[in-house]
């Protein structure tokens, strides 16, 4: 199990690339923060926002298409807000019964829920532009410099660095298992739920002490070898004039959404 697994970033010399990771740090969050604020049923906004993004693939050399195909997992995660369909006060659209309960659908409702869903869908196109066109290292550089507080900076370096030993921990454990594991052909192997959840339990301990003794091995290594609290990369992370400008005018673009969204 390798680190690439957990990768997602695309090597390219484009652009959006080139930038500075500071300035793609800056636009994501003022861009889901924009969409965060704009009013229900901004049509024209949202359409200039998604209008944006695909700007943005094109400068990234990823394709128009390369957000939308992976932008659609947010979907399913955004029919918690199903509810705002019956809870948001308006002109009935239609009733139905749920259980024991009479249900009315509103307009008001209608608009907030697809309002909610677009908002969702055009943030995650943005984070995945983000983790697409910048390394790891670098976007926590980039938080660093914006005055993240080190703590969570550094939770979230050593997160992304050793999630793979942990998966791979658990691979063994499970592997292990299974050599332990006789079965007969044609019969279902173990036993009641009850041992099967006791067996992922033990499983689960066994997990929490080996990834301890493993954290606690590799701190030392890492002292050894001279870590001071601070991962270096192999950027300069020096902001130049190209970085300066694109940075203004993804701003007073995004701005213009949210006039636009108002008007």
């Amino acid at each position: 199990m390798h680190s690439d697994v957990f990768d997602r970033y695309h090597a390219a010399n484009s652009f959006i690339h080139r930038l500075d990771s500071r300035v793609k740090v800056v636009v994501t969050v003022a861009f889901i923060l924009s969409n965060a604020l704009l009013p229900d049923a901004a049509w024209t906004a949202f359409g200039l926002s998604w209008l944006f993004l695909l700007f943005a693939n094109a400068l990234s050399d990823l394709g128009p298409g390369f957000t939308l195909q992976r932008s659609f997992i947010v979907l399913p995660f955004a029919l918690v807000a199903v509810t705002v369909l019956v809870s948001i006060p308006g002109e009935p659209l239609t009733t139905f019964r749920f259980i024991a309960w009479d249900l009315t659908i509103t307009d008001a409702g209608l608009l907030r829920f697809v309002s909610i869903v677009i908002r969702s869908w055009l943030s995650v196109q943005m984070a995945i532009l983000l983790v697409a066109t910048t390394r790891f290292p670098d976007v926590v550089h980039a938080l660093e410099h914006l005055r993240v507080p080190f703590i969570l900076t550094t939770i979230i370096a050593f997160l992304y660095r050793y999630l793979f030993v942990l998966v791979d921990e658990v691979f063994r454990l499970l592997r292990a298992r299974e050599a332990r594991s006789a079965a007969v052909a044609g019969f279902r192997a173990g036993g009641s739920v009850a041992w099967r959840a006791g067996v992922a339990g033990n499983m689960a301990g066994q997990l929490f002490l080996r990834s301890y003794e493993r954290s606690d091995r590799v701190y030392n290594a890492m002292l050894a070898r001279g870590y001071t609290g601070h991962l270096n990369t192999i950027n300069p992370h020096e902001l130049r004039r190209v970085d300066y400008v694109t940075t203004a005018l993804a701003l007073f673009v995004i701005l213009l959404f949210q006039v636009v969204g108002r008007v």
